[in-house]
C-alpha cells in the first residue's frame, strides 16, 4: 500500500497528513506555544511521596506536577552523578529485567524521597486535567534502534517475524553494544547493514553522555533533552519503502527536512518533494475536509447509516444507528451489514482522531450469533492494521463491544477545540489559536488573486480579536507586511466565536 505524507508548515504550527491510496489515514498536529513534550528528559525534584497509591508527584518544570508510578522508578537514581565528564564515562551502570514481583519490589518511600533530584523522561503527556507521566526507564529513539541506558538487554520488535533475521540483528547489536547498556531493534531495521547499526549506536551514546553532563550541571526543575521536531519525527518514524513522497509547503521546513535527511536516510532524499503550487496544500489533498471531519459528532457511512462519538472524562462512546439505510433483504441482513460498515469506519475515526483510552462501541443489536461473531471479526481484522495497541472483549448479547486503545497524546479534537461558552462545556467549538490559523489561511488564499489587494477590514468576535491583538500581533504585523497593506480589526459581540469576516475597503 503506498503511502504520501503532506506537510503544512507555517511559523506557528506544524501539521501532517498519512494518506494511503489517497485516503488520510492519520493526522498530527504540533504548535509551537504548545509543543510535546513526550519524550523529553528532565532533571525534576520529588515533590511528595505517596506510600498508599505507590505513586510520587515530581515538578519537572510543567504547569502541572507529573505522576511516577513505582514500577517506574529506579532502585537506584544516583546513578546518573556517577558520570565522568573527564572521559564520557559513568564508573557503573545499572540494569533492570523489568519484571520486579510486587511481593520483591521495595515501597517507593523506600526508593525515592521528598526532595531528590531524579532524573526522568515523559512517558504520556498531560491530558484533560492529569498531569504527565514521567519514568525513570528512559528511552532515546534513533533511526533503526531505541537506545535503553538503564537495561542491559536487546530486544527485537515483534514485527521482525523471520527468526534467521531476528537472531542476525540480535548478533550484531550485541557486538556493538556498551558494555551495560540496552537497545531495542526497530521494524524499520530488518535487512540493514552493520555499518548502520554502529551509526545508530555511536551517534546514540554521544547523545546519552551529553544529556548526563547537562543533568549534572542544571537545577531542577529543568528539562535536559528535548525531542525532535515534528518533521523530524515523522521522517525518523515513518519513513520506509512504503512512502512514495514526502511533500512540504515551507520552503524552510524542506530545506531542513533534507539536511535531515541526507544526514541520516539519504536513501529516501528522492522522494522529498516542495510544493509550489498557488493553492494551500491541505485544500489541494483535500486535507482541511478531513480535519473538519475528524471532530464531526455525526459521522455518515456510505450505505445512510451513521456513527455518533461523544467523548466524557473517562471514556468514549460511539452509537451505531442505521439512519437513512432500509436495505434490500431481510432487518437482519440490513443490520448486519450496517454494523459491518461501521466497525470498518470506526476503527478509521479512533486512528484519525487518536481516540485512546475506555471506548464503548454501541452496535444495533444482532439477534444472532453468528452475526455477532462476523462483525467482532471484522472489529479484529480492521484493528491489526492499527498501530496502537488495543484489546477488545466479545460483543455483548446487547450489542456493546468494551475495548481500551493505547493512548500516549491528546486526541485531536481536543487539541483544535476547546470548551463551548454557549453551552457550558457540553460542546465543542475551535479554539481561538485555531480560528486565529483559518483566519490568516483566509487571508493567504485572498493575496493569491492575480490582481493586488486593497487595505483589508477583519471582523471577529471579540475574545478572538483580543487573541490576535496579544498572542498573534507578531504574525498578524508579518502577514500585513507579506499582503503589503494595513489591517483594521474589528471586534463584534454579535459574531459567534468561530465566525469571521475579511474585505477590502
Amino acid at each position: 500500500m503506498s503511502k504520501e505524507i503532506i506537510i503544512n508548515h507555517t511559523p506557528l504550527e506544524t501539521r501532517v497528513a498519512v494518506m494511503e491510496d489517497n485516503v488520510v489515514t492519520e493526522l498530527y498536529q504540533e504548535r509551537e506555544k504548545e509543543k510535546g513534550v513526550v519524550g523529553n528528559i528532565y532533571k525534576g525534584r520529588v515533590l511528595k511521596v505517596l506510600p498508599g497509591m505507590e505513586s510520587a508527584f515530581v515538578d519537572i518544570g510543567l504547569e502541572k506536577a507529573s505522576f511516577l508510578y513505582v514500577d517506574d522508578v529506579l532502585p537506584d537514581f544516583t546513578v546518573f552523578d556517577d558520570f565522568d565528564e573527564g572521559n564520557g564515562e559513568r564508573s557503573h551502570s545499572y540494569s533492570y529485567s523489568g519484571n520486579r514481583s510486587k511481593e520483591r519490589r521495595p515501597p517507593i518511600d523506600q526508593l525515592i524521597k521528598e526532595g531528590q533530584e531524579i532524573l526522568v523522561q515523559v512517558s504520556k503527556g498531560p491530558i484533560g486535567t492529569k498531569g504527565a507521566r514521567i519514568t525513570g526507564h528512559l528511552s532515546i529513539p534513533g533511526r533503526n534502534l531505541v537506545f535503553m541506558p538503564t537495561m542491559d538487554s536487546v530486544g527485537v520488535s515483534r514485527q521482525i517475524s523471520e527468526e534467521r533475521e531476528r537472531h542476525r540483528l540480535k548478533e550484531i547489536v550485541n557486538r556493538l553494544r556498551p558494555e551495560k547498556s540496552g537497545f531495542i531493534i526497530r521494524t524499520v531495521a530488518e535487512n540493514r547493514s552493520e555499518d548502520e547499526f554502529r551509526t545508530d549506536i555511536n551517534f546514540l551514546v554521544s547523545l546519552w553522555d551529553g544529556i548526563l553532563q547537562k543533568y549534572n550541571h542544571a537545577t531542577a526543575p529543568a528539562m535536559v533533552y528535548e525531542d525532535l521536531n515534528l518533521t523530524s519525527r515523522i521522517i525518523r518514524d515513518l519513513m520506509n519503502g512504503d512512502v512514495r513522497k514526502l511533500i512540504i509547503d515551507d520552503e524552510g521546513e524542506y530545506s531542513r527536512a533534507r539536511v535531515f535527511m541526507r544526514e541520516y536516510l539519504p536513501r529516501y532524499v528522492g522522494i522529498l518533494e516542495s510544493f509550489h503550487r498557488r493553492q494551500p496544500i491541505y485544500d489541494y489533498y483535500g486535507i482541511e475536509a478531513e480535519i473538519d471531519r475528524s471532530f464531526s459528532h455525526k459521522v455518515w457511512l456510505r450505505s445512510g447509516g451513521y456513527i455518533v462519538i461523544d467523548h466524557t472524562e473517562a471514556l468514549t462512546a460511539i452509537d451505531v444507528n442505521t439512519g437513512r439505510f432500509v436495505g434490500k433483504a431481510s432487518h437482519e441482513e440490513t443490520i448486519l451489514k450496517t454494523n459491518l460498515e461501521a466497525v470498518q469506519e470506526v476503527v478509521y475515526q479512533l486512528k484519525l482522531r487518536n481516540i485512546g483510552g475506555i471506548i464503548i462501541i454501541d452496535l444495533i443489536d444482532m439477534e444472532s450469533p453468528q452475526h455477532r461473531q462476523k462483525v467482532y471479526q471484522a472489529l479484529k481484522e480492521e484493528l491489526k492494521n492499527d498501530k496502537a495497541r488495543s484489546k477488545i472483549l466479545q460483543i455483548s448479547e446487547i450489542g456493546l463491544v468494551e475495548m481500551t486503545r493505547k493512548r500516549d497524546r491528546e486526541n485531536l479534537g481536543r487539541l483544535i477545540t476547546t470548551s463551548c461558552p454557549y453551552c457550558d462545556g457540553t460542546g465543542r467549538i475551535k479554539s481561538l489559536s485555531t480560528i486565529a490559523f483559518d483566519l490568516f489561511r483566509e487571508i493567504e488564499r485572498m493575496n493569491l488573486g492575480a490582481r493586488r489587494l486593497g487595505p483589508l477590514t477583519i471582523n471577529v468576535h471579540p475574545d478572538v480579536a483580543d487573541y490576535l491583538m496579544t498572542e498573534e500581533r507578531d504574525y498578524l504585523e508579518q502577514l500585513q507586511t507579506k499582503v503589503g497593506q494595513s489591517f483594521t480589526l474589528r471586534s463584534l459581540e454579535t459574531f459567534h466565536h468561530e465566525q469571521f469576516e475579511v474585505f477590502e475597503f
